[in-house]
């Protein structure tokens, strides 16, 4: 999954795909370089981000999803938002899934609209929001808490009229965790399985990288994040997403010549 973040404030990449012929062009490399799935997004949730309003979060995705489909693409394209008329918008335009960083938490009536467009949509663990989450998190047991926690958000989806089937689980990397929350979630990964649900991980450049690599400015992160994409496909996890597509499908191409059985 390649990440298009059309807004001038992502931690990663903030403004390089804000106006909209960025955000296509970034689109269109993406999908050269091998994504299987774009996730386009118009809200930073990146910690102390600001909401931003929904008619401005519409406008900046709502129309590169068109232009896309316009041109005849047909990669499977994921709205990354909390936000119903954010969703329907997209969806209206041609995107194939929704990505929820809130788990239907934050509007009450994304999970009806989902249910209605029959369409996948993943599920993220989140403590906290994005003004307050990296203020203090705290876990007795942070891999069974998000494990139990998922399993709620799970059973409020399918209460939505949403089928199992079309969901997806995703353990929120950095979303009101630590460093040392973050890596006991990354080590038990294979747990997640047990819910039944297929697991995204989105960890590319993200903080934890830089403190354990020593390496401050994110757009740097690609080796340490090219480890970690490496031990999740390790442990099974089915979605990747990433900013650096061409060098992550370079090493699980690798990855996974060096693991198959009987070569």
């Amino acid at each position: 999954m390649g990440i298009v973040n059309a807004t001038p404030d992502s931690f990663s990449d903030g403004g390089e795909a804000f106006a909209r012929d960025d955000a296509v062009a970034r689109a269109r490399a993406q999908i050269v370089a091998g994504a299987d799935i774009l996730d386009i997004g118009g809200e930073s949730t990146r910690p102390g981000a600001e909401d931003v309003p929904t008619a401005n979060e519409i406008e900046r995705t709502a129309p590169v999803i068109a232009e896309l489909r316009a041109a005849g693409i047909t990669t499977p394209i994921s709205i990354d938002t909390r936000k119903a008329p954010v969703a329907e918008a997209a969806l209206r335009e041609g995107a194939s899934m929704v990505n929820d960083v809130a788990a239907l938490t934050h509007d009450p009536d994304l999970g009806r609209m989902v249910a209605e467009a029959g369409v996948p949509l993943c599920l993220m663990h989140a403590q906290g929001t994005p003004q307050t989450m990296q203020a203090d998190p705290r876990y007795s047991d942070v891999l069974i808490e998000v494990y139990e926690w998922l399993a709620e958000r799970i059973d409020a989806a399918e209460a939505h009229g949403i089928d199992r089937s079309r969901l997806i689980i995703d353990p929120g990397i950095g979303f009101g965790k630590t460093v040392e929350h973050n890596l006991t979630l990354l080590k038990g990964l294979a747990l997640l399985h047990d819910l039944g649900a297929p697991i995204l991980l989105g960890a590319s450049r993200k903080r934890f990288i830089g403190t354990l690599s020593g390496v401050e400015p994110a757009g740097a992160r690609l080796a340490g994040s090219l480890a970690v994409a490496l031990h999740a496909a390790g442990q099974g996890v089915q979605i990747l997403r990433v900013h650096d597509v061409s060098e992550t499908v370079q090493a699980l191409a690798l990855w996974r010549a060096l693991t198959k059985e009987g070569t």
